[in-house]
């Protein structure tokens, strides 16, 4: 038993079906009166529907969320909820929703409900992320972890094809870089492995009918399980990839983990055994890197960078902005690996274990 710390992060969690009748009562208990409500176009009906139960109480809404919070859009969102006079904010929808929320209460003192509809699982993490100037930069702040979330599985149903495929990709990366992250400790990597096999249980029903309520409460459950994990511990050089392909190049966050996670995991084997042999076992498969893999080709994710639109010239800038982040991960970076990992997730080639270079 190697020695560890463990920080529990406060918040409260109400989970399964038709939770979003709740919000009231929710927002009683936080003892608010002024929202400002945040929606993506995915929730626009459940959001016409809580804007009618809170009626008065809802003093701004946000309805254009684009991805990767672009620091513009945070300034305004901040100069709306000051000029309205919110004392709260509540989200629902996807991970970029949620972020645009975070980017407000990071700079402004107020409680923060929200209702997500994919599995990004960024409604569990203090970490936060922007975009300016094509580059996405990331942080941490117990301020932007939300006091309250409510999962209801019934506003996955209909999710898109696409937003579950990567999402679920997102979330299962979340688990992952837990397991090997420099600050785990065994209760997280309980929370990581359940979460993990949740996820895999739940991609088999939904790939085989999207409308699974079981399925889905599986996926929902597996991606809270992620980032309440990815949320107290730290992150590797998997997120730091898809931040860079997503902030400089655009990609959708959950489709840049759909393609990058099965080349990390093969990288970082090597380093640690013990972990990728516990991967292995929640996936029930002897390689980790293979079977995830072959999740996201079940789940119709994309698996090459091609495929994205990703040039083949832009990768050898992608390696070295890679690099000039820094940070930790279990096996040390290089550049002539960054690039090699870079060239085969370009292909959508299947991974292999990757010796030192």
């Amino acid at each position: 038993m190697r020695q560890f710390s463990y920080d529990q992060l406060a918040g409260r969690v109400l989970f399964g079906h038709g939770t979003i009748a709740a919000v009231g009562d929710e927002l009683d208990n936080l003892d608010v009166q002024r929202v400002i409500l945040i929606a993506d176009d995915m929730a626009k009906a459940e959001a016409d529907q809580i804007e009618d139960d809170l009626g008065s109480r809802v003093v701004a809404r946000i309805g254009e969320i684009r991805p990767h919070v672009p620091v513009v859009d945070a300034e305004a969102a901040r100069h709306m909820a000051d000029d309205r006079g919110a004392d709260a904010v509540v989200t629902i929808g996807g991970g970029s929703t949620t972020g645009l929320g975070k980017a407000i209460v990071l700079e402004r003192d107020m409680p923060f409900l929200a209702i997500p509809t994919t599995y990004a699982g960024s409604e569990m993490t203090p970490i936060y992320g922007m975009t300016g100037d094509k580059v996405k930069r990331t942080g941490r702040d117990p301020r932007v972890k939300p006091n309250t979330v409510i999962y209801d599985v019934d506003l996955t149903l209909d999710l898109p094809a696409n937003v579950t495929a990567g999402s679920t990709m997102n979330a299962l990366a979340h688990c992952v870089e837990a397991l090997y992250a420099q600050e785990r400790n065994p209760i997280v990597s309980l929370m990581a492995l359940e979460g993990v096999a949740a996820l895999k249980r739940g991609s088999a029903g939904v790939a085989a009918d999207p409308r699974d309520g079981a399925g889905r409460a599986q996926l929902l459950y597996g991606a809270f399980l992620a980032g309440a994990s990815l949320g107290s511990v730290g992150m590797a050089v998997h997120h730091r990839i898809c931040h860079v392909l997503g902030g400089t190049y655009g990609l959708a966050h959950g489709d840049a983990n759909a393609v990058i996670l099965p080349y990390v995991v093969a990288y970082n084997q090597v380093a640690e055994p013990e972990v990728m042999a516990t991967l292995a076992g929640a996936l029930d498969s002897d390689e980790p890197d293979l079977a995830i893999y072959q999740l996201a080709r079940a789940l119709g994710a994309p698996i090459s960078l091609a495929e994205l639109g990703v040039n083949e010239s832009d990768l050898d800038r992608a390696a070295q902005m890679v690099l000039s982040n820094g940070g930790y991960n279990p096996r040390p970076l290089h550049r002539d690996w960054i690039r090699s990992l870079l060239g085969d997730a370009f292909e959508g080639l299947p991974p292999t274990s990757k010796p030192e270079p």
